[in-house]
């Protein structure tokens, strides 16, 4: 009995550790994106890229902007998909915890979420590559919000028609499931564990790379938008009616979209 609550007192203390840490990491990437945004709209300059954006900007970039366009993708979705994979990573800390306490190979937690944090940077760097290429064609204001109607128009309503594909019916099913996953998926060893957390985040991205590509529409920076997608993307993971859920955003989206498309 006393070993039994032992455990689960440890147990506790994991989540309360592995929990604190998440809000810590995502408090830390919303701040960090407060403050660029704001250095864009107070002094014109976009911090993060090292521009200025107070004017129009016709030049083509030089490669070297793609490091710092790949930073600032890459804490942007760390950021933003973080609270969303803490029950997986929540899960994993407790299990291995169990596997700990009965003298079983265990692996630290951190291990899994760099192996997530992994899938999201490589996704950055295609976000990256694609926002470097919109520039190029004029596609992106300075402020980096779509400059075409149309291709606003188009992404909204293809995002909104993703919404009812087996792909994202399937991945979000996986990311709904990190129970199911543990059990499914399970990889000892430090390296198991990586290969598990880019698992995950592969699941994640094929359910969610979509909704990350509307920011091209109304703003790479806007606040409000990768607010707004944040919390879309937590709502279809965690809510009992998620997969619906997901369906009627998908509606909303070719809605929006065609009335953009055809403004």
């Amino acid at each position: 009995m006393n070993r039994a609550r032992g455990i689960s007192g440890l147990l506790l203390l994991d989540r309360l550790i592995v929990l604190s840490s998440l809000i810590v990491i995502t408090l830390a990437g919303w701040a960090y994106m407060v403050h660029e945004a704001r250095g864009m709209v107070n002094t014109g300059v976009c911090q993060c890229l090292g521009m200025k954006m107070s004017g129009p900007d016709s030049n083509t970039w030089a490669p070297s902007r793609l490091l710092p366009l790949f930073l600032m993708w890459s804490e942007m979705m760390i950021a933003m998909m973080t609270p969303s994979a803490a029950p997986m990573i929540l899960i994993f800390a407790s299990v291995n915890r169990k596997r700990r306490e009965a003298n079983r190979p265990f692996v630290r937690t951190a291990f899994f979420a760099s192996g997530y944090i992994v899938a999201w940077s490589l996704f950055s760097a295609v976000a990256a590559f694609a926002q470097w290429l919109m520039h190029g064609f004029a596609l992106l204001s300075p402020m980096m919000v779509g400059t075409s109607p149309r291709l606003g128009g188009a992404l909204l309503i293809l995002a909104g028609a993703f919404q009812w594909t087996a792909l994202k019916q399937s991945c979000l099913v996986h990311c709904r499931s990190p129970l199911n996953f543990i059990m499914t998926a399970w990889r000892d060893g430090k390296a198991g564990a990586i290969l598990m957390g880019l698992q995950h985040g592969i699941y994640c991205i094929g359910c969610c790379w979509f909704l990350m590509i509307l920011l091209f529409v109304a703003g790479v920076m806007n606040l409000w938008w990768i607010a707004l997608i944040s919390v879309t993307v937590l709502i279809e993971k965690i809510v009992p009616r998620g997969v619906a859920i997901a369906k009627v955003t998908g509606i909303v989206g070719i809605l929006f979209g065609l009335r953009m498309f055809f403004a």
